[in-house]
């Protein structure tokens, strides 16, 4: 600010003068992996690196010169970290099908869905022009997310494939509705805790040895509501057997529940609630013990070359081996030969061809855009706008966990995506509509706030917009 109490209109152009510097480095470091990924397979460069980059480029700053007009106070390293994100995928995607199938045509689907995630991250941001605006509906929003984890359930809509029933079918192509419920379920938990933040918070049984309270029993008057949502919700996860997104969505739950209460005591509920769904799960269904079987004993014999074994998961820790500390590039290695290299286990492509440096790197841009995501949320001034930006958050860090650590054997894999990363559309599209999101918060919180100079009347307007 120029002086006390008013604006300097030069101000918002910073922001998007560094996000600008950052966006064109990490295209230019984009298209020097795609011809790097040429030159390994074919020797020789062809037009496809030219469209593939410059598509994703075009794209990009297209999206860069809308937030200079919608959100010139947004966060400027937001959406370089997902252009590169989504680039780097893009490039392994790619890389792998030009290996095994120069036809194929998964790296085109994945340019598409990449171009329709931008736009509707630019759509985010015209459509929600204030944060709170969300926060209106919070039943309906409920409502909403739990139809769409119905859907994949109804006959003749729903797609049977790989022992999960988590797509539909919509003019020839297949939707995955779990991965834009998630969106709508965190809005809806963000809303309700919002509401019910200091009822939660203070009014609890307390149980006590002598004098010293040890545990906190929430009311179920009060945590009915949202738990009921979430059992609905996780319940119908289970009856399509989508137990990884189960798991994601209980996580967040915890951990907003935590974050809007700051009662430990809920957290160890919730756990124990886990512990025992776990030993219900593996009880009733006979490929959660595959797989927990898989990730105990996985060099086995009998495990190894079983149906829905630990073939994939083997495959995967010598692919990882493989790749060392540099890499083999994308002209070796055994990742192209390995089912779902492309999606389940893209951090295991990554791994192989770019080594562990590469993919270290790609952990810490997926760590950075996190922390980028709940610095949004420590700077935002309004309850509910701080819980859903803090839950997109922990959306992207808990998924990128139970990825990561079901390819290295750390917990059972699962068999879900890596955002912005593994190929298929509803996770890269809902993960671009979560940046839009991130962008519009990011600009109301950075926004200066109108000065006392201009009159009683702007103070008026922002007690108003405060209170929602």
């Amino acid at each position: 600010m120029s002086r006390a109490g008013s604006r300097d209109p030069a101000l918002p152009a910073r922001p998007r003068r560094t996000e600008l510097a950052l966006l064109l480095a990490a295209l230019v470091l984009l298209a020097l992996g795609f011809a790097s990924a040429e030159g390994d397979i074919r020797g020789q460069l062809s037009g496809t690196v030219a469209l593939y980059a410059g598509a994703l480029a075009g794209a990009a700053l297209a999206l860069h010169t809308a937030l200079r007009f919608l959100a010139p106070w947004a966060d400027p390293l937001i959406l370089p970290l997902a252009t590169v994100l989504n680039g780097v995928g893009l490039c392994t995607i790619w890389g792998l099908h030009r290996v095994s199938d120069p036809r194929a045509s998964e790296a085109a689907d994945q340019l598409t869905w990449t171009l329709c995630g931008i736009a509707l991250c630019g759509a985010a941001l015209a459509v929600v022009p204030r944060p709170r605006m969300m926060q209106r509906y919070p039943y309906l929003t409920a409502a909403a997310g739990l139809v769409l984890l119905t859907l994949p359930m109804l006959p003749f809509v729903g797609i049977d494939a790989f022992g999960a029933q988590r797509w539909i079918g919509v003019a020839g192509f297949t939707v995955q509705p779990s991965e834009f419920a998630k969106i709508l379920l965190v809005v809806f938990l963000a809303a309700y805790l919002s509401i019910k933040r200091d009822v939660l918070s203070l009014a609890a049984r307390q149980l006590t040895i002598g004098s010293v309270k040890v545990f906190s029993q929430p009311r179920m008057r009060d945590l009915g509501p949202m738990t009921v949502a979430w059992g609905v919700a996780i319940l119908l996860l289970v009856g399509t057997k989508d137990l990884g997104t189960s798991l994601l969505l209980f996580g967040v739950y915890l951990a907003m529940l935590y974050t809007a209460t700051q009662r430990k005591s809920w957290v160890g509920i919730g756990v124990a609630m886990f512990a025992a769904g776990a030993c219900v799960a593996w009880a009733l269904f006979g490929h959660v013990q595959r797989r927990v079987t898989a990730w105990l004993t996985p060099f086995a014999p009998d495990t190894y070359e079983a149906e829905g074994g630990s073939f994939q998961l083997v495959q995967g820790l010598f692919a990882l081996a493989e790749g060392g500390l540099t890499g083999t590039g994308f002209g070796q290695g055994r990742a192209a030969d390995i089912f779902a290299s492309d999606s389940d286990l893209i951090l295991v492509s990554i791994g192989e061809k770019l080594g562990f440096t590469g993919l270290a790197a790609v952990v810490v841009l997926l760590f950075l855009l996190t922390e980028r995501g709940f610095r949004a949320a420590l700077e935002s001034r309004e309850i509910f706008v701080k819980l859903a930006t803090s839950g997109f958050a922990f959306l992207l860090a808990f998924q990128v966990f139970v990825v990561l650590g079901g390819v290295t054997r750390l917990i059972p894999l699962t068999g879900m995506t890596t955002p912005f990363l593994a190929a298929g559309g509803s996770s890269l599209v809902s993960s671009w509509i979560i940046v839009g999101l991130w962008l519009r918060i990011s600009d109301a919180a950075r926004r200066p706030e109108p000065a006392a100079e201009h009159g009683a009347d702007a103070a008026t307007e922002v007690l108003r917009l405060r209170s929602g």
